[in-house]
């Protein structure tokens, strides 16, 4: 359920949280940061697949644009965990006749199998690979989409190497992520609040360390400046919902079980609260969930 869809057009993404005083580091040694690979990890990835958010359908419409050909397009989707993003897509109408293929690129194996069991199109398929090592042939793709993902990309100048060798010569990438709105309400602040004291310096995408990318040689060579989008709108919650989700997230599910459960504690005190909570249903104890997606392109040139 999505409500109140707004979109602000060409607006400089700011993220502010009193804990980025501590000083992050990027893990540069290994193609999956330590972190995605234990909390997005095998045991993981059916809770992440039923209770981490879709994308609106207005983004959706959105990325069909950014493609002015009308005959199918060969897509490549990175990092496309349990098939989330890979599923709107392909189900969505505009999209109905615009995909030739879609080859999906996953690092995770739990994450793949999910996609494997979840995705059920011809026109898809999925294989293990890395934002800098997608085994894709050059000049193959019409689009790169990487949803919910990049801030995880260890090496930014090699990405950007790998997206410009495989994309045709008037492709795009589409970099697209679902957040929750800190602005939207108090108990939404409070809540990511609590969470993030749990990151650890892992490199989240509130952070904008992925920006870095538009200043590598490599980007500033095979790329056009970026474009950026931004909507706001409301999803469904509950307490349930809430506290799935926030299990959800890489850096909780790698907690010791005492933790995580003090977390979940905490977030049901949050929850009880309700600071600036909007009621949708109050005896169903459903309410409005405030988001925003976030959505860059990158033209190749």
């Amino acid at each position: 359920m999505i409500t109140g869809l707004v979109s602000l057009r060409a607006q400089q993404f700011v993220f502010t949280s009193s804990t980025l005083s501590f000083r992050l580091t990027r893990n540069m040694t290994t193609k999956v940061h330590a972190i995605a690979q234990t909390g997005f990890g095998t045991g993981t990835n059916e809770l992440y697949d039923r209770v981490r958010p879709s994308y609106p359908a207005e983004c959706l419409s959105y990325i069909r644009q950014v493609s002015k050909s009308t005959a199918p397009l060969n897509i490549v989707e990175i990092g496309a965990g349990t098939g989330i993003f890979t599923r709107a897509l392909l189900d969505h109408s505009e999209w109905a006749t615009s995909i030739g293929t879609l080859r999906a690129i996953e690092p995770s194996d739990g994450m793949r199998d999910v996609w494997t069991k979840t995705v059920d199109d011809n026109r898809s398929s999925i294989v293990k690979g890395t934002f800098d090592d997608t085994g894709v042939e050059d000049g193959w793709a019409d689009l790169i989409i990487i949803a919910q993902a990049f801030h995880w990309c260890p090496d930014y100048g090699k990405a950007s190497a790998e997206f410009g060798r495989i994309l045709k010569t008037d492709g795009a990438v589409v970099f697209i992520w679902n957040l929750e709105d800190r602005d939207g309400a108090g108990w939404v602040a409070q809540l990511r609040d609590r969470i993030e004291a749990h990151e650890k310096g892992t490199p989240q995408f509130r952070l904008g360390l992925w920006r870095e990318t538009f200043s590598t040689p490599e980007y500033i060579s095979l790329f056009h400046p970026q474009e950026e989008e931004e909507w706001a709108y409301h999803l469904l919650a509950s307490e349930q919902i809430v506290t799935d989700r926030a299990q959800s997230k890489s850096y909780i599910a790698v907690l010791p079980p005492d933790e995580k459960a003090k977390v979940v504690e905490d977030v049901k005190g949050i929850l009880e609260r309700g600071d600036g909570r909007v009621w949708i249903n109050k005896e169903e104890g459903t309410y409005k969930y405030p988001y925003k997606t976030y959505i860059v392109v990158s033209r190749k040139k």
